[in-house]
């Protein structure tokens, strides 16, 4: 006997309720991304595995999705939306800068599926390419707040840090050059198996008990005051520790303008973002409950699209995790309670009243409401209305031989049951109204 059908490991379907859900995430992050100017972008599934290698670092690149196709050419699917941007860029050199465009699209990782970990998940991601100013990293936090402000998250934080001052802590702590990355590599892994498996890490990799100590002791987190002005004292002999601790100063300083309050940011020195294409400030978001993990991510990426063009172009972004973001709405309750996004059935009551039917529900559909009919060519309406009960449809529009000699339609209200007689010409802008209400509620 074989196996029942299932979805490859990793991989999900998401069936029409599911659906809805991710839409209406989706639909917000659209219109915020469009009010700051962000443009819609789009890019293959599939990249030339050259694109993808090298890109990520050793351990990121272990999971890209690679094979040959059929005429002989090493693809892989993407692992993220970021290096086939900067392909883009690459590609069209004539794009007007900055270039500011957002994608929201499925990307592939072999990884080991757990939860909120998928080998098929989707990003939503906004990038700006071409500026150096720390407004554009500032502009890029302030539409992740924006994105989960209107999605109604009570509290979040988005943890700050800069890749300059990761190496200048590393530089001090006495990381000989050239190994920084092993070192952020570790760290990067804090979250996971704490202090003691990353401090233990760093001493099988022959990391020095000193140089680990002093690792630790810049990494803590403040108990008071700012982070960034004791780290302008320690590390003041390092230039570039000095550059990256200006840059998030001036990010601070610009979030505060464009109305991003204080408590939903903090430095955290410890945040690394696993990447190798990042060169300054970095970013996540994470929340306290339920604790899932970072549920967006991202930074400045100056040198990645130079790879690709000969030449460096600055650029800075983030991802929204969609899985993630949805994981935890539902668990904080955070979506409206529609199952489906039709507003009401029309009923037909047998073939001799189905024209009658149809005709209003293409009033129906004219006037900007989503109606459906019930299609089957046998069923009362008691099956009918247990057909609009289970999809979650909230109003019936009941037309028998009666309504319609009469010249009536009997609206139902699916949630308590309670039925009114409308007059036929009334009835369309009853009903827009019903469904304006209802959305508007």
């Amino acid at each position: 006997m074989a196996n029942p059908p299932q979805a490859p490991r990793g991989m999900r379907d998401f069936l029409p309720d599911r659906m809805i859900l991710r839409h209406h995430v989706t639909g917000v992050f659209r219109g915020v991304f469009e009010r700051y100017g962000f443009e819609p972008l789009d890019t293959p599934a599939v990249e030339y595995a050259e694109t993808l290698e090298g890109k990520y670092g050793e351990e990121a690149d272990k999971l890209i999705y690679k094979f040959e196709d059929r005429g002989g050419r090493r693809v892989g699917l993407r692992y993220d939306l970021t290096v086939p941007l900067a392909r883009v860029v690459a590609q069209y050199p004539d794009l007007p800068k900055p270039f500011k465009r957002y994608q929201i699209a499925p990307v592939w990782r072999a990884e080991r599926p757990q939860k909120g970990r998928y080998r098929e998940f989707w990003q939503c991601d906004a990038d700006t390419v071409g500026s150096t100013s720390m407004l554009a990293d500032a502009e890029i936090l302030a539409v992740v707040y924006t994105a989960l402000r209107e999605l109604g998250f009570p509290q979040f934080v988005m943890r700050l840090n800069n890749r300059k001052i990761l190496k200048g802590v590393a530089a001090f702590a006495g990381v000989p050059e050239g190994e920084e990355a092993s070192v952020l590599r570790s760290v990067d892994k804090l979250d996971k198996v704490g202090e003691v498996g990353v401090r233990t890490e760093l001493l099988e990799k022959g990391f020095g008990e000193d140089v680990v100590g002093r690792l630790f002791e810049l990494l803590a987190p403040e108990a008071s005051g700012d982070v960034l002005a004791r780290l302008r004292t320690q590390l003041v002999d390092n230039a570039e520790a000095q550059d990256g601790i200006g840059e998030l100063e001036q990010v601070r300083e610009y979030l505060g303008a464009l109305g991003v309050p204080e408590a939903f940011c903090r430095i955290d020195l410890a945040m690394v973002r696993g990447l190798d294409y990042y060169t300054g400030p970095i970013f996540e978001t994470v929340v306290e409950e339920p604790r899932i993990g970072s549920i967006t991510g991202g930074g400045r990426y100056d040198h990645l699209i130079g790879i690709f063009s000969g030449r460096d172009i600055p650029a800075v972004g983030s991802t929204l995790g969609l899985e993630r973001i949805v994981d935890v709405m539902e668990a904080l309750g955070l979506f409206p309670a529609a199952k489906t996004l039709t507003r009401v059935l029309v009923t037909v009551f047998d073939t001799a009243a189905a024209p009658e039917s149809l005709r209003l529900a293409a009033e129906l559909r004219a006037a900007g409401v989503c109606a459906e009919v019930y299609l089957a060519e046998k069923g009362g309406f008691r099956k009918q209305l247990a057909y609009a009960n289970a999809k979650g449809i909230p109003l019936v529009a009941l037309l028998g031989p009666d309504e319609i000699a009469r010249r009536e339609v009997t609206l139902r209200n699916m949630a308590d049951g309670s039925q009114e007689s409308v007059a036929r010409g009334e009835v369309v802008g009853r009903l827009r109204g019903e469904v304006v209400g209802r959305l508007r509620g």
